[in-house]
């Protein structure tokens, strides 16, 4: 009994010098298991750390960084659902891209439908453009030939000769011409023959003139009323896109540029039909112009070789009275 007595009081003592040490020793022989009865204890000294070593301070690791950025496309992903949220209509207004085809498919009913009328009439310009440049260009030469050819008749049978069986402007004036003659014969006042052919020429110039200007009044209409129809479509179109900004309760630029850009487009569309008619309508005006002259030219040399014709009849006439008397 004495001898267990003996070997309990020295772990009695130990382990109260251990509870008074260092609050890190007393929490590490907290932790540790007491030993078995019937073993020796440790001593004291060996249960003591060192004091000059310095006891680790645990340190939290920023353990929240990961999932911060692991967590980032999913917040944009909500921002934007969010944002889609707020603004419904803008996946529906907004094309993918802002070319012209798709505003145009984007664009209001009656706002294509105008779109569709200046396309349409900038394909009319073109299509007078190209017609009136080839008839202006085959008269001219044609016209131009013609006088050429009778510049050295001396009568209007022989200038019919010389033409031939053209048809054009030229042979009109002549066959006028010998239309009054014969109608006129046995009248022997010059005056009233020359008269009545110069009437008749004037109707034939009037003609051509007609003929040769049709379509410069479409393309001149074309030119004066385009800008003002892309102005209706523009304006329509401003209107819708304030409307589907107020639906949309939003000032997104997103959001209000597309409508503002499909509204322009159609003015854009006048004027691409607007400024080529004024152009073409002005150029072919001075052509028309040039060849109407020529045609007043035709008209001179026809009456003139009636006038020859004439001073040859009636000359004819007097010196056959004068053989007469004379017999």
């Amino acid at each position: 009994m004495f001898r267990i007595v003996l070997r309990v009081l020295p772990m009695a003592a130990a382990l109260t010098f251990a509870s008074l040490a260092s609050p890190v020793a007393a929490q590490q022989n907290t932790t540790a298991a007491p030993p078995p009865s019937g073993v020796s204890s440790p001593s004291a000294a060996q249960q003591i750390p060192e004091p000059s070593a310095p006891v680790a301070s645990p340190v939290q690791t920023p353990a929240s960084t990961p999932p911060a950025i692991s967590q980032q496309p999913a917040a944009d992903a909500a921002s934007a659902s969010s944002a889609t949220a707020i603004n419904p209509l803008k996946a529906e207004t907004t094309p993918h891209e802002l070319s012209p085809w798709s505003m145009f498919l984007s664009a209001d009913i009656l706002v294509k439908f105008v779109m569709i009328g200046l396309a349409f009439a900038s394909l009319v310009t073109w299509t007078i453009c190209i017609a009136k440049m080839v008839e202006l260009s085959l008269a001219r030469r044609n016209l131009g030939a013609a006088l050429t050819k009778i510049s050295e008749a001396r009568s209007l049978a022989e200038a019919q000769m010389a033409l031939g069986a053209r048809n054009g402007v030229l042979a009109s004036l002549l066959a006028a011409a010998m239309h009054e003659a014969r109608l006129s014969a046995g009248i022997s006042s010059d005056a009233g023959i020359k008269e009545r052919a110069a009437s008749s020429f004037a109707e034939i110039v009037r003609a051509e003139s007609r003929r040769i200007r049709l379509g410069m009044g479409l393309l001149a209409t074309i030119g004066a009323t385009s800008p003002f129809v892309g102005l209706f479509g523009t304006v329509w179109g401003i209107m819708n896109s304030f409307i589907g900004i107020s639906k949309a309760q939003t000032t997104n630029l997103a959001v209000v540029a597309p409508g503002i850009a499909e509204a322009l487009l159609a003015t854009a569309l006048g004027l691409v039909a607007a400024i080529p008619a004024v152009i073409i309508y002005n150029h072919f005006a001075r052509v028309t112009k040039g060849y109407i002259e020529l045609v007043g030219r035709a008209s001179g040399s026809a009456g003139r070789l009636l006038s020859r014709d004439l001073d040859r009849t009636h000359g004819s006439s007097i010196g056959g009275a004068h053989s007469r008397a004379a017999e």
